[in-house]
């Protein structure tokens, strides 16, 4: 049984692999027909297959791989108040709940912070750069571009933060902050009443997470290659390759970032915070790393992470029983650093103009999603519409894109998880080594 959970992943993944290289194929020969072709053969595939049905003039049109795209992406988007709320409700709660540890929760968080924020600066600056070299810009006719980030004066995301409608509120995708604040306030308030006069809402947010996780599995693992490849075939067919040059460009980039934190920025973390070797952290973090890359799950990777963090490193059990259920639940360095650069991937191909004002927004509301993404697969690139919504990157090139995203990213998500995990195991260590609850000789031993 346990066999076949951990093969799953792995066969998804190569799902998607294959799904990506057909649609490619697909997409390109019907590129070709456009080009080559074109007249009454390209307007009645186009008309079968490829036309947006809710385009004026598209009454007679059929659309099918518009309409199955469109229906997977908000298959996706459905749950994402439900997902942003319960998610960041129960992590407030969590973090409450610790605050009995005293001076671990401290160091914990402290340390999640300032990792995360590390990794927010690395991204903004990498990506800023590349956005502004125009290696994200993309011309797509037939598109709507748009040339502010906002459209109005930057505070309004301020003063939007707290809704004057709880209705209105949860009935968008586009109030992201207002749903954060409104998660924030019931877990506080929640926290305040204690356990026993919550429990039934604490029960009932729990069920709503898992039907959620449950729902995003099934779509993601039942529907995601067929719609990956609709979408790819779709893009190639009516934008061509200058849609997907940006595109590889992201990939690329974002793979560099997260190998370059996880091979170098935890190593340096670990030999700055506890002067261990950080050699030695890499050589036995390594079966995390794998296996948090083959299932891109941080929830089931938390149990080797836990073995490996005792058995291996020399952490005290009562410090990986808090720190590594708790970092998975709010740390997530690795999703940061892609939502980051996917937010500028989007604003670059969709031709929106991001400010220094527009990429802190950016880079705060990835902190903040980060913090309530599921410790599941794709999670991290459903979130990722919120923070477009945040900052108001909602047109339909930017869509287009963000679709572009969700077809593209298993790889990076892998990727994703294992720096999540491995991001966890740091804090670890941080938290033992100063409370001296760390065997340095089972650290240190072959």
């Amino acid at each position: 049984m346990s066999s076949t959970k951990k093969a799953n992943p792995n066969r998804l993944a190569l799902q998607m692999v294959i799904a990506l290289a057909a649609g490619i194929v697909a997409g390109l020969i019907f590129m070709a027909i456009r080009e080559n072709v074109g007249g009454n053969v390209w307007s009645t595939l186009n008309n079968l297959l490829f036309q947006d049905i809710t385009a004026e003039g598209a009454t007679s049109a059929i659309g099918l791989f518009y309409i199955g795209g469109q229906l997977f992406v908000r298959a996706l988007q459905v749950i994402i108040v439900p997902m942003v709320f319960t998610s960041i409700a129960m992590a407030i709660g969590t973090i409450s709940d610790a605050r009995t540890l005293g001076r671990i929760s401290s160091k914990t968080l402290l340390w999640f912070l300032m990792t995360t924020a590390g990794g927010l600066l690395l991204a903004a600056v990498v990506g800023i750069s590349i956005y502004k070299a125009g290696w994200f810009s993309t011309n797509l006719e037939g598109l709507s571009a748009s040339t502010g980030s906002t459209g109005s004066n930057p505070l309004n995301v301020i003063l939007n933060i707290i809704p004057s409608n709880i209705g209105a509120t949860f009935s968008s995708n586009t109030s992201v902050l207002a749903i954060v604040f409104l998660a924030v306030a019931t877990g506080l308030c929640m926290n305040k009443l204690g356990y026993e006069k919550t429990a039934t809402m604490r029960r009932l947010l729990q069920e709503i997470n898992d039907i959620v996780t449950v729902f995003l599995n099934y779509t993601v693992t039942h529907f995601a290659p067929i719609a990956i490849f609709m979408l790819i075939s779709r893009t190639f067919a009516t934008y061509g390759i200058e849609y997907i040059k940006p595109a590889i460009i992201y990939m690329v980039v974002t793979v560099v970032l997260l190998l370059l934190y996880l091979f170098v920025g935890y190593p340096l973390y670990v030999y700055a915070g506890t002067r261990l070797n950080p050699i030695t952290f890499l050589r036995k973090i390594m079966q995390v790393i794998l296996f948090g890359f083959s299932t891109s799950s941080s929830a089931a990777t938390l149990p080797l992470n836990y073995d490996t963090a005792v058995k291996r490193l020399g952490v005290d059990k009562q410090v990986a029983s808090f720190v590594l259920p708790l970092g998975m639940t709010i740390n997530m360095d690795g999703t940061a650093i892609m939502q980051v650069i996917a937010t500028l991937f989007i604003a670059g191909a969709a031709g929106y103009d991001v400010t220094i004002g527009s990429l802190i927004v950016i880079a705060c509301l990835a902190l903040i999603a980060s913090i309530g993404t599921p410790a599941a697969p794709g999670a991290g690139a459903v979130i990722l519409f919120t923070i477009l919504s945040g900052v108001g990157f909602t047109n339909d090139a930017a869509l287009m894109a963000y679709t572009l995203i969700l077809a593209i990213n298993r790889p990076i998500e892998m990727l994703v998880t294992s720096l999540n995990c491995v991001g966890d195991s740091t804090a670890c260590l941080f938290v033992a080594k100063s409370e001296k609850l760390l065997n340095e000789k089972t650290y240190n031993a072959k």
